[in-house]
Parts: C-alpha cells; structure tokens; sequence
C-alpha cells in the first residue's frame, strides 16, 4: 500500500523531500508514482488516502503521500513537485493560498460541497447564554470561558478568520489559543468531560461532531465566512499526462454525512481501515468514480 512521507516543517524544503525517494511503491504498472500531497487534517487524511488506496488498487498507479502544511502544499502543487492536493477550500478560506498560484494550477473537481467553518460549544452550555459570537461579550460568559478560544494550526485560514472575528465582534479581551488540530481536540475533550465551557474554531465535515454534542455559534457578520467547496488542484499538465487518474478524481464526490461517518470510524480504528470499510460499504459509488458504469 502507498506510503506517507513524514510530516514536513514550514522550513524544510519540500523538493528536498520529494527527492529523498523514501516513499516509494512497488505496482506491477512501472509509471512514474503520483505524489499526492496533504495538510494533517482529518477530512482531508480520509479523503486523500481513499483516493489513493483507489488509484492503486483500481488504475494500477504507484502513489506517495506528502505531508505538510498549507502553504506549502499550494507551492508544491503550482511548482510541479506535487501532482495534485485535495484540500483547496474555496472560495474564502484558502482564497490568499490561491490567489498566489491562480493560474498556475488546473482543478479537477469538487470533493464535496457544503464545508463550513466556524466557532462551537458543546451543547450542555445554555443557548440563552450563548447563542452567537457576540454572546461571548457578556461578562459571566468571558468568565466560564476564560476569555479564550481554542484554535488550531498558526498558517490555518480559520486561524486567519478567527483572529478577524475577534476584531469584528470586538471580542479584545480574547485570546485565540492557537496549537493543532490536536491540541484543541485535547483540550475539547478535557473540558467536555468534566462539562467545563469552552468555545473551539472547528470546521465541517469533522469527527467531532460524530464524538461530542455541539453547535455552531451564529455568525451575522459572516466573519468566518459561508459554506464552501472543497477543490482538487492539479499541477499544470496533470490532467493531460493522466487521464486516467483526472477523470477518476473529477467524479469523487463525497456527500458530507458520509465523510463525517467514515472520519468517525477512522478515530475509531484506522485511516486505513476506515478506508477499506467504505469502499466495501460502497461498491457502486467507487465503480461510478472509476467509470466502471
């Protein structure tokens, strides 16, 4: 089965990577490997490694998963060091990233539509105490929740957007605790199990949302934006050089609710596993996007 490249840093060189060869695949096609590359997200984690658990077991084709962090995945991908990436989130979140390399790169399709992103409680805090963004004004509410919102990565677009909201709702007295994906969910977890308030940046589809109970805040001045589209871009030439594998990637769609499911089971098990369940669980979608129908 493909093989991830380790997690890269924002100041490794990602070509230096790539050319490392340390993610290599043995397939009985003897083509140049398709380099996928990905941030450590978990919708994208799931969709990028169903892919190439199809790409390899449907169309023959050695793949390598690249790891790394937002930007330099736009880089690598407008650079030709990356095929493609499957986690453009358009059009507000990513839309610095992709103004720097439109033009540069060519989209394939839509992985799914509908994505959002925004700040949640669990659903053990009232709604008549906190209901939208500009609750988090009220000073007993400051209080419970310590005048911080948990974040996530510092080069994240809703760490960006977040960091505005906190301007737009004139929220000053707030710290938006940036770590990781996984440094908030630790914290998230702390909290609802002793039922604590806490508010988190999040995002949908997510797991989370599978594990614990919660809701999204309101937003009236839609400063974390609206629902989005989540996009593949491709290096330029791509489609061309692999019909093949565009035309495949072109036709994946995953519905929301199923993702969030699939992403759910992966906490559960495995990446991997959960992978090898939906494709069992859904033969005839997979035929669809193989073009076997």
């Amino acid at each position: 089965m493909f093989k991830t490249i380790a997690s890269l840093g924002a100041t490794i060189g990602l070509a230096a990577v790539l050319a490392s060869g340390t993610a290599t695949i043995a397939v009985a096609q003897d083509k140049e490997p398709v380099k996928i590359g990905w941030s450590a997200w978990s919708d994208a984690e799931f969709a990028t490694k169903l892919a190439a658990k199809i790409i390899e077991d449907d169309l023959g084709r050695k793949v390598e998963l690249v790891q790394t962090d937002v930007a330099p995945l736009y880089q690598g991908v407008s650079r030709g060091d990356l095929d493609f990436m499957m986690m453009a989130w358009l059009p507000q979140t990513h839309a610095d990233y992709y103004k720097r390399v439109e033009g540069q790169v060519e989209t394939l399709g839509t992985v799914y539509d509908g994505a959002k992103l925004g700040w949640v409680v669990p659903s053990y805090v009232p709604e008549s105490e906190i209901a939208s963004i500009a609750d988090l004004n009220k000073p007993e509410v400051k209080e419970k929740l310590s005048n911080t919102v948990q974040g996530i990565d510092p080069g994240a677009g809703l760490t960006r957007l977040s960091q505005e909201a906190l301007k737009a709702y004139e929220l000053s007295d707030y710290k938006l605790q940036i770590s990781s994906e996984a440094g908030m969910l630790t914290t998230v977890d702390r909290a609802y199990r002793s039922e604590d308030w806490f508010v988190a940046t999040s995002w949908s589809p997510h797991w989370m949302f599978g594990k614990y109970k919660l809701r999204y805040l309101d937003d009236p001045k839609k400063a974390l934006g609206e629902a989005e589209h989540v996009d593949i871009l491709a290096r330029t030439g791509f489609k061309d050089e692999n019909p093949e594998v565009a035309d495949f990637l072109s036709r994946m769609k995953l519905p929301i609710s199923d993702l969030e499911q699939a992403m759910f089971n992966a906490q559960e098990t495995s990446y991997e596993e959960a992978v090898a369940k939906y494709i069992k669980d859904h033969p005839d979608q997979i035929k669809t996007w193989v073009g076997e129908d």
